[in-house]
């Protein structure tokens, strides 16, 4: 651990811009710790104040190019590939696409303090429309409160702070794999919380292939779009699909209970269409089920295929 504390002193600069590189990218690293400890040790003669928020800034707007560049380019593609590998990706899929309908590129200046709606909101920004000198100017603002906040805790509490890493250093390598544990837990609980909620989801589905038996042979059914109101503006409704707006209940309110009802969803392991459905059960509507594949499963029964994910020659 005092190797690690030498470390700090002696390259802060170089670990403060890859761990928050590597947090803003997405991956579980957390980088807070890192600009606290990093702030309280500019008061003791480590690397100044306005270095640290520099490089910590510099960090988060190239991560933030990045994935805004990449919603540009692949729009709701990118956006449904981060949340399928976010470890919350029912927050991801209920929640940051009309976060951000609601507040527009303003949300990237508090982006960064939640969970999940950090990474999906530079390249939201970036699928949505939004202009690059817009962009930028929330993304520093955003890039600048946040490092100030995390640097401003260790300036504040700089000498708790040089206490706790006193001990740590007296722990040696124990206080490495404290960290390390600790870390894990972190990623083990958020695995678990996922799959938690993947398993309150649980509801039989229905096949793309079992969907075509159903048109085929005319029965009455009816279609419902269960997703955002801001993934319906990047990608249209199934043509004659119910659009549930955060209300199913209402937008079948007209119907019959015995009625076929199939719900679907562009978001990973159809947990918003699974969680639908759900509610429509225990309403009384005991016919409706998800649409396995949602969306996509749809698209590609129905509809012309999408380019690839790879850019065209020349771009």
């Amino acid at each position: 651990m005092a190797n690690l504390i030498s470390l700090l002193h002696q390259y802060g600069i170089l670990i403060v811009f890859g761990v928050v590189l590597i947090e803003q990218m997405g991956l579980p690293i957390p980088a807070f710790p890192i600009l606290i400890v990093s702030g309280a040790l500019a008061m003791e003669g480590g690397t100044p104040l306005p270095v640290v928020l520099a490089v910590s800034m510099l960090a988060c707007l190239l991560s933030d190019l990045f994935w805004f560049r990449a919603g540009r380019r692949y729009g709701k593609r990118i956006l449904k590939l981060l949340c399928r590998i976010s470890l919350s990706p029912d927050y991801c899929v209920s929640q940051t696409e009309d976060n951000f309908k609601r507040w527009g590129p303003k949300a990237m200046v508090v982006a960064k303090f939640i969970p999940g709606f950090n990474t999906i909101a530079p390249p939201m920004a970036g699928a949505m429309g939004t202009g690059v000198p817009t962009f930028l100017i929330f993304a520093l603002l955003g890039g600048l409160v946040w490092s100030s906040v995390g640097i401003g805790i260790g300036v504040y509490f700089h000498s708790s702070v040089d206490q706790v890493l006193d001990i740590l250093a007296t722990m040696g390598s124990t206080a490495l794999m404290v960290l390390g544990t600790l870390l894990a837990l972190f990623v083990l609980f958020k695995y678990i919380e996922r799959k938690r909620f993947e398993k309150a989801t649980q509801t039989e589905r229905i096949t793309i292939e079992e969907l075509k038996e159903l048109l085929s042979t005319g029965q009455e059914h009816v279609l419902v779009d269960a997703r955002s109101l801001t993934a319906q503006s990047l990608e249209p409704a199934v043509p004659g699909a119910l659009l549930a707006n955060g209300d199913p209940i209402a937008a079948l309110a007209a119907l019959p209970k015995d009625r076929i009802i199939i719900v679907y969803c562009s978001c990973p392991n159809d947990v918003t269409a699974a969680h639908v459905a759900k509610q429509l059960h225990t309403h009384g509507y005991k016919r409706a089920r998800p649409l396995h594949g949602g969306l996509d499963a749809w698209n590609t029964a129905f509809r012309p295929a999408e380019p690839s994910l790879t850019p065209a020659p020349g771009h």
